[in-house]
Parts: C-alpha cells; structure tokens; sequence
C-alpha cells in the first residue's frame, strides 16, 4: 500500500485528498451513428471524394460507438455556424453543462454552493475570456471571492492536471471543497472535408461535462498518487490547427501506437513509485479515445479485458467527450460497484502528445 496510510491511520486522522463526489452531464440532444452519418452525407455528399465517403460507411459503422450527444437545438445549424454565433453557443451550451455537473456533484457531496472555496474549469473546444469560472460563479451564485482558474489547451487528458491542481490547492491550504470541472463542447470545433482527420473525427467526438468535488474528508476516492509525461516532438500527432480562424481536429493515423507507448510510461512510472504491480489494481478508468486507443492501451499496459467494461460503455453511449470522459468512466466503476480499500487508476491522453495517470483508493 502506498506510503503514510498506516500513520495517518494511527492517528484517525486525513492526511490526503479525497474525490467525495463525481456528477456527470450531457446535452439532451441524442443522435445515433446512422443519423449522424446520413446528415453528413446529404449535406456534404457533394464535395466529399468516393475514398472518403467508403472511409465513412466504414467508422460510422463501427460497433465500438452507438450514439453521441450534442449540444445544439437543429443539427442542421452546425453545418454553416457562422464564427461568431459558434463562440456564442460554446459559451452558452459550456456554461450550462458545466453548471448541471457542479450542482450535481455538490448535491451528492452534501455541499452547499457557499461551502465551495475554490474552482478549476479546463476545456479545449473553445476559448472565451473571462473564461467559463466566472460564468460558473454568476451562474450558480458562488462568492465572489473565492480562487477560480481555468485551465485551456489540456485536450482529451486535462482531467488529471485539474484534478492535481485541486489536489495542491487542498494540500496547501488554499481551499477547503475545490471542484474539478471538465467541460467540452465538441460539436464547436466541427468542420468537415477529405481530410482524414476531420472524418474520424465526425465519428468519434460528442458533447458533455463533469465535475468533481474534492475535499481533505476521507470519504469517497482517495488520491493516491498521480504522474504525467509530456512528448513535445510529437505535438504534430494530435493537435487543434487553425485553418481560417477555424478549429480543425488533426490526428495522425499513428496516434493508438504512440497513445499506447505513453500510457504505458505513466502508469509504470506510477506502480513503480508507489510500489505496486499490475495485478494490485482492481480497476481501470480509460479516457475511451477510440475503440483501436482502448485496445492498443489495453495490451501495452497488460489490462485485463474483463477491467474495460466501464470504459467501453462509455464509448458505446458518449463517444469520446474529450476531457470530461474518463469521469464519465470512473462513475460507471462506482455505479457497479468498488470495494472499500480497491485500487483504481485513470488514465488520460491528448494533445501535447501527454498522458497522465492517477492513483486512486476506494475509502
């Protein structure tokens, strides 16, 4: 077991941070990956090639992703968003979802919104400033002296930089409840064209939020340990670009193989620290990335298959959120159900190239 538990048992009293609560939302708008297809092709059928109409019929066809949600009023409006009503939508839609996930998690936590003293917002699907904190905090009737920051850029992986950041705030006394809030909407960076990357990306990507409520109570999840790496030289592998003042999803075809490799750094580097092997862990919270990222993390880590019902449901029934996804996963574990004193580690990737993991321990 890691380090400090028997002392701080000896004493009766928390030395750690503690995950007391975890909510998650999405939009209401629901589309299968047949209907999603079907509008893409009638209104882009026309400039799109016959290479990537097939690649089409292929990845919308995938068993891996039954349906996705979106956070728009007409499908149809996505198609010619002018820039500005986008920003206008991302900030509504990001607001919304990431207030019902607070006011969620604060509910399942027992805390009132006066109690909160601190709020970490990370998103990378859009960029407003001041950012979606001070939205959160007008919205939901925080106090207004409270420290918030948010976090932009993370990608798919910045729920467990959030996550650390809560974890210092705690630990170092800045703050006694501290939300964790992952919010995206993806369906704001759509664009479409022959370009592999947008298509695998019209596939895969949805809409949603989550937060977490952390305090130094041990109840909930206790945060054991965490580890990140970062691989600047391959940041052309996974990225946003801008085209014309647009978001544009760029993935390289290469990116499972080189997922799989990082991910497997982090967690060696997080079961060698705290002492730990493979067969220790009782479960695993993938980010889903993908149905090919799963399976090649999968065998890289050595995770067993049985481990990964969580994760592949919530591809299934989400897609890929982006950040907000991995907690997603986490709360379908505690759904079915983790003993008292099992471990769990999460593990997140994105853009950067970057992959993180973290320890967790069921209280």
């Amino acid at each position: 077991m890691p380090s400090g538990d028997n002392a701080a048992a000896q004493t009766g009293k928390s030395r750690g941070v503690y995950i007391a609560s975890i909510a998650s939302t999405v939009p209401p708008y629901c589309a299968d990956q047949a209907s999603v297809a079907e509008l893409l092709r009638k209104h882009f059928g026309h400039e799109l090639t016959p290479r990537s109409l097939a690649l089409m019929r292929v990845v919308f066809s995938h068993p891996g992703i039954r349906k996705r949600h979106f956070a728009i009023d007409d499908p149809a409006c996505v198609f010619d968003e002018p820039p500005d009503k986008r920003v206008a939508r991302f900030t509504e839609k990001s607001v919304q979802l990431a207030g019902q996930a607070v006011t969620r998690a604060l509910a399942e936590a027992g805390v009132g919104m006066q109690e909160v003293s601190g709020v970490i917002v990370n998103t990378c699907t859009g960029y407003i400033c001041p950012g979606i904190s001070s939205y959160l905090m007008e919205r939901l009737g925080l106090a207004r002296n409270i420290r918030v920051y948010d976090m932009v850029g993370s990608g798919c992986g910045g729920a467990i930089p959030n996550l650390q950041m809560a974890e210092a705030m705690l630990k170092g006394g800045e703050s006694k409840v501290v939300v964790s809030v992952s919010v995206e909407v993806c369906s704001a960076a759509f664009q479409m064209g022959n370009d592999v990357s947008l298509i695998l990306s019209n596939a895969l990507f949805g809409d949603g939020a989550a937060a977490a409520v952390l305090w130094r109570e041990p109840v909930g999840f206790e945060v054991v340990a965490s580890t990140g790496r970062y691989v600047p030289a391959l940041r052309d592998e996974i990225r946003f670009v801008y085209k014309e003042g647009k978001l544009h999803n760029q993935l390289s075809p290469r990116l499972p193989e080189l997922v799989g490799e990082v991910a497997l750094e982090v967690v060696t580097d997080l079961l060698t620290g705290q002492r730990l092997n493979r067969a220790d862990i009782a479960h695993w919270a993938l980010h889903t990335g993908g149905e090919r990222i799963i399976s090649v993390v999968r065998d890289r880590i050595g995770i067993p298959e049985e481990r990964l019902g969580a994760t592949r449901r919530t591809l299934a029934e989400y897609g890929n959120m982006s950040s907000p996804t991995v907690w997603f996963v986490l709360k379908e574990i505690e759904r079915e159900g983790i003993e008292a004193g099992e471990l769990c580690i999460m593990i997140t990737y994105g853009a950067g190239l970057s992959a993180h993991a973290c320890l967790l321990r069921k209280t």
